[in-house]
């Protein structure tokens, strides 16, 4: 799961179009911020091999960011942080919370079992990646639907869907790039490369709010 991740904020946007989209967006890798972090910094443990059907990757050990517990400590962590350093409505933070605690549920559909259900106990996963065309189509259907919900909600609040339209369609581009591209070299440089395509997605989120009013509660 790479971009299908990003449908979790979509939705939430749509739902909640007080929080902005950067948090959100941010939210739903956050998890994925920290593991590229950690694994440059030896902390958790990946390897590739190209053997694998779908994806090459094998996650064997990334208690501190994948685990049941710790994703939990990480939703915590952001609506925290929304709530006293960006003070954002509870609406809003609630919503950043959420998303970021979709990534491990939506993890847990792609995954080989490599989730732990507590740290040092065992590992879930229903292994999606060894059936790439059913997990591509995953993703992209998540991405078709909250898609869809965030253009419908900017329509409501009589916002140009134009700004929309061209982040989904860097969505789909981004999948298609790292559809395309096979990981190879060392896992410290793949971190490297996760971590700085997160914050390039992060960077654009905030361009398309750039800007724009806040729509106010009614």
């Amino acid at each position: 799961m790479f971009v299908g991740h990003y449908a979790a904020a979509l939705a939430a946007k749509a739902v909640e179009p007080r929080a902005p989209l950067w948090t959100l967006v941010a939210g739903a890798q956050l998890v994925d911020i920290g593991w590229a972090g950690l694994v440059m910094a030896g902390v958790e443990k990946i390897r590739f091999n190209p053997d694998l059907p779908g994806s090459p990757l094998e996650l064997y050990h990334m208690p501190w960011t994948h685990s049941l517990p710790a994703a939990v400590l990480w939703s915590l962590a952001a609506l925290a942080l929304c709530k006293w350093l960006l003070r954002l409505p509870w609406g809003a933070c609630i919503a950043v919370g959420l998303v970021v605690f979709s990534h491990w549920a939506l993890d847990f559909l792609v995954h080989r079992p490599d989730l732990e259900l507590w740290m040092g106990g065992p590992k879930v996963g229903l292994g999606w990646w060894d059936y790439p065309d059913a997990e591509k189509t995953l993703e992209m259907g998540l991405i078709a639907l909250t898609g869809g919900a965030w253009l419908w909600s900017r329509g409501a609040w009589s916002r140009s869907p134009w700004p929309a339209l061209l982040f989904i369609a860097f969505l789909v581009v981004l999948q298609i790039v790292a559809g395309l591209t096979v990981p190879t070299g060392s896992t410290v440089a793949y971190g490297r490369t996760a971590l700085i395509v997160f914050l390039v997605v992060v960077g654009v989120a905030a361009l398309v709010d750039l800007g724009k009013p806040k729509p106010q509660p009614a």
